[in-house]
């Protein structure tokens, strides 16, 4: 048996049907999808790279728009946060240190896999055929599978706890399911 009272008490706080908070899902839910798409389109037609020119032109262009998308999901995120009720019980000085913590340690994911992976093997320079000498098996790959996914999750779960926000947790929730939709597609 589950104990659902604590997802009905949650579900008290958010409004689902704010329309903030519907545009913040479907950026969330859009960026993976989007990534995805584009990367399995340009592997199977290298239109992309004809059309800049090379391989790393075209690759450089799609993380840069990835990029701005990612900044743009987390206007939405924080917006819809902004616009629900806080938590009562959470908006003490405990919670925000925590959220911050678990901010820092999802940075450093992101960071860490950024500098380890290149602008290239972050933003899918596989799918252009820009490939690696050899797979990254150092920190944080060495931690975790996906560790740039993890970390940006991480980053709004700390973000959803510093702002005391249910509505965050449960944007937060829907980032993990599209990350983990994401880490399924991609293998």
């Amino acid at each position: 048996q589950v104990d659902v009272a604590a997802m009905v008490r949650l579900f008290g706080y958010v409004d689902v049907t704010d329309t903030g908070f519907i545009v913040a899902v479907l950026s969330i839910a859009f960026n993976p999808l989007f990534w995805n798409v584009v990367a399995r389109w340009e592997h199977k037609t290298r239109a992309l790279s004809q059309v800049f020119g090379s391989p790393h032109a075209a690759c450089y262009c799609l993380g840069a728009v990835i990029l701005v998308l990612n900044c743009v999901r987390s206007h939405c995120f924080t917006e819809a946060m902004k616009s629900q009720p806080k938590l009562e019980g959470w908006d003490y000085h405990w919670t925000y240190y925590s959220g911050l913590a678990i901010s820092a340690v999802g940075t450093l994911f992101v960071i860490s896999s950024f500098l380890a992976l290149g602008f290239t093997g972050t933003f899918l320079g596989d799918y252009f055929g820009i490939l690696m000498e050899e797979k990254v098996t150092s920190f944080p790959f060495s931690i975790l599978d996906n560790p740039m996914y993890w970390g940006s999750t991480a980053i709004y779960l700390g973000w959803s706890l510093m702002h005391a926000s249910p509505a965050g947790l449960l944007l937060t929730a829907v980032v993990a399911i599209s990350y983990t939709i994401a880490v399924l597609y991609e293998g």
